[in-house]
């Protein structure tokens, strides 16, 4: 058994995110495991750049009003104990409501390796699309 030694907050750089941004790594497995796991803090009106994940990503909402959108779908409101699951490959964004700050696990998996990149990321989310 290993405890880990837990590491420092980091700011959500501004090619990925849109506002502020937190977030503290819980777990970056090692081979065998791929598992990676991050509390995220949106703070209100923030939100993630579009991206996609090679093994898909599971969001489970602690606190807050979030929102998360897959491109070409509606935007779905997230509430505490909520838990969304985007498969690989599927664009999408999420993050705080415009008036509420909201924290989330991020859940995902690496891919194998030499088996290409964990997270796609693409174009900020315009303000439009967030307002929809």
């Amino acid at each position: 058994m290993d405890v880990l030694k837990r590491q420092p907050t980091a700011k959500g750089p501004e090619q990925w995110f849109t506002g502020d941004v937190y977030f503290d790594v819980i777990a970056r497995g090692e081979e065998p495991s791929r598992v990676r796991v991050n509390t995220v803090r949106f703070s209100p009106g923030a939100r993630t750049a579009w991206h996609s994940h090679a093994m898909g990503q599971t969001l489970h909402v602690t606190e807050g009003i979030g929102l998360v959108q897959a491109r070409g779908g509606e935007v779905v409101v997230m509430k505490p104990g909520d838990t969304v699951y985007t498969p690989p490959g599927e664009w999408h964004w999420h993050g705080a409501a415009p008036e509420n700050f909201m924290t989330h696990l991020a859940i995902w998996e690496g891919p194998g390796p030499d088996a290409g990149e964990e997270t796609a990321w693409g174009e900020h989310v315009t303000d439009d699309e967030y307002g929809s």
